[in-house]
């Protein structure tokens, strides 16, 4: 039973259907002054698409272009048809601003509604978006596909984790929509509070807003007594919706009748083999007010082979890599902070949390990594401390193909936020 027949589409149709919304996207790109210039430099006009993989003629989007454009120059339709916008935080110059017609916003909410309908969830389910609303995609976003479902929706938004228990408590919740390390930190305290999760009535969470490991995932359903779910969105795509697990948990199917999906070298731009790991690249397919064309998200997956037991033909991607521009380079060597995190969350002695330090000795970039121990393994016994130590150093040195410093502390001891967690701090110019 899928939510929209359009899931279960043989290819063979779903591609056809992607050439034919390429087309359209192109005619209305058009209408911005930024794409009709890039196209007409490109030599590419609506008539030349004839199958989805046409979509390559076209030039390359990035994050660069959006600022340059910055706040109106990437619409399609005057701006009296707009009724939101959504925009990145946009710490390091001029943010990038999305905007949304009421059709948008239509569209959007019923991808949503799709995703947490492969989850499980279904009307009448109790959901509590414990994410944070405002220019951030995650709140609104969620919240509107909920109600789309069918959902009682309660728009608790970020942190306050007392309330948040009390909500949950007092409407019976039984779906939440919860970033992973916020989700991390909730356990912690809800064991603080001596809550029994199992006694809660939740039994979905929806995780998101940042890439985590399998092994979090995990950790996760074992901490807080429910089923966790991958998913993927970015504010240049609308924001949440743009792919999900089902309850197979095989990988998040990816909407390929709204967005058409490329994998490429993020050095030459040219597609990978299939299966392989490269930067995804992103057109949206039915977006009337602000279409993008191969957007560069710079996070790297790699599409998953294969088909998906609950019968969706939509290709699925696998949970994302690492990013581009997050890729650390230590002696040479190519590092990824998620690695560290796969390997961390994979040892049972290992706490909710860790903190990546880069540093320089005498000209060389160093990495030393500062791992949470959980109480009951931090002994008094040095030998102990020293041997998972150790232990931990093998094991990162195993997957990162560098030694790195390993400092072991205290449970709770490194500073933890109810947002997004920092995950990696950099010394080398202090």
């Amino acid at each position: 039973m899928h939510y929209d027949p359009v899931e279960s589409l043989p290819r063979a149709d779903l591609l056809r259907l992607q050439a034919e919304r390429l087309r359209k996207v192109l005619e209305n790109a058009q209408n911005s002054p930024f794409y009709r210039e890039r196209l007409a430099s490109a030599g590419v006009r609506p008539e030349d698409i004839r199958t989805a993989d046409d979509v390559r003629r076209l030039p390359f989007t990035t994050k660069a272009d959006l600022r340059s454009q910055y706040p109106y120059g990437m619409l399609c339709r005057p701006k009296d048809q707009f009724v939101r916008l959504h925009a990145s935080s946009g710490t390091t110059g001029s943010p990038t601003a999305v905007f949304y017609t009421q059709a948008d916003i239509a569209q959007w909410a019923s991808l949503v509604a799709r995703c947490m309908f492969a989850t499980g969830m279904r009307q009448g389910d109790v959901f509590q978006n414990m994410s944070g609303y405002g220019l951030f995609t995650g709140g609104l976003g969620m919240h509107f596909g909920a109600e789309k479902l069918g959902c009682l929706t309660i728009p608790a938004g970020a942190g306050n984790s007392k309330r948040q228990i009390k909500l949950i408590r007092d409407f019976q919740v039984t779906a939440v929509h919860i970033i992973p390390s916020y989700a991390l930190y909730f356990a912690s305290f809800l064991k603080g509070e001596n809550i029994d999760p199992a006694s809660l009535s939740w039994r979905i969470a929806l995780v998101g807003a940042e890439p985590h490991t399998e092994e979090v995932r995990r950790r996760v359903e074992e901490l807080l007594k429910l089923k966790a779910f991958n998913s993927y969105g970015l504010t240049e795509m609308n924001g949440p919706g743009v792919a999900f697990e089902c309850e197979h948990q095989t990988g998040m199917h990816l909407w390929e009748d709204a967005y058409l999906a490329e994998i490429v070298n993020p050095e030459t731009g040219e597609p990978v083999a299939e299966g392989e790991i490269g930067e995804l690249v992103m057109t949206t397919l039915t977006r009337e007010g602000m279409p993008i064309l191969r957007y560069r998200t710079r996070d790297l997956t790699r599409f998953l082979p294969g088909d998906c037991p609950c019968g969706r033909t939509h290709r699925r991607i696998d949970r994302i890599a690492g990013r581009a521009d997050d890729m650390l380079i230590i002696k040479g060597v190519n590092i990824y902070p998620m690695q560290v995190e796969q390997v961390l969350m994979a040892m049972p002695e290992v706490g909710q949390n860790y903190l990546i330090e880069l540093f320089t000795v005498e000209y060389i970039d160093q990495i030393r990594v500062k791992v949470e121990i959980k109480e009951e393994f931090f002994e008094e016994d040095m030998r102990a401390l020293q041997k998972l130590q150790k232990k931990i150093t093998d094991r990162l040195r195993d997957e990162l193909l560098v030694t790195p410093k390993v400092e072991l502390v205290q449970h709770n001891s490194i500073p933890q936020a109810e947002g997004k967690a920092k995950r990696v701090v950099d010394l080398r110019n202090a």
